[in-house]
């Protein structure tokens, strides 16, 4: 059973309607979601991996509350959410949503491949089901 969706189109009115908007020149969202291709096939090159049915999926809040003051303290960055999924997630299903507001693209960038990093490495615990 997985959690509802928010609106990303609801998440960037609100962001450009927030204090840090006139600082942020751009917005970046990144959506996960689940995938067939296991991921020892994606990141280990495992050819005989077999195919994705689903993912159990989890968080730890407060870790993600850490991540994410972490990365509203990134140079030029000026907004940060995340919302992320929980339980017995299908194919397609989104296992999380992150956006990011800041300054200028290369801020916006790295600020959210650092934080979808730091979530996925110390934040989640997920379990391909095969």
């Amino acid at each position: 059973m997985s959690k509802q969706k928010p609106s990303v189109d609801l998440w960037l009115q609100e962001a450009k309607a927030d204090a840090s908007a006139a600082n942020c020149g751009m917005y970046l969202i990144h959506n996960g979601t689940v995938r067939q291709t296991a991921r020892a096939a994606v990141r280990e090159g495992v050819l005989d991996a077999p195919p994705v049915t689903g993912m159990t999926f989890g968080y730890d809040a407060e870790k993600v509350a850490q991540a994410v003051e972490e990365a509203r303290s990134l140079p030029g960055i000026g907004y940060v959410r995340v919302w992320l999924n929980e339980g017995e997630l299908a194919l397609g299903d989104d296992i999380m949503l992150v956006l990011i507001g800041g300054d200028i693209r290369p801020h916006v960038v790295d600020a959210l491949q650092h934080l979808v990093g730091a979530i996925k490495t110390r934040c989640v615990t997920e379990q391909e089901l095969h």
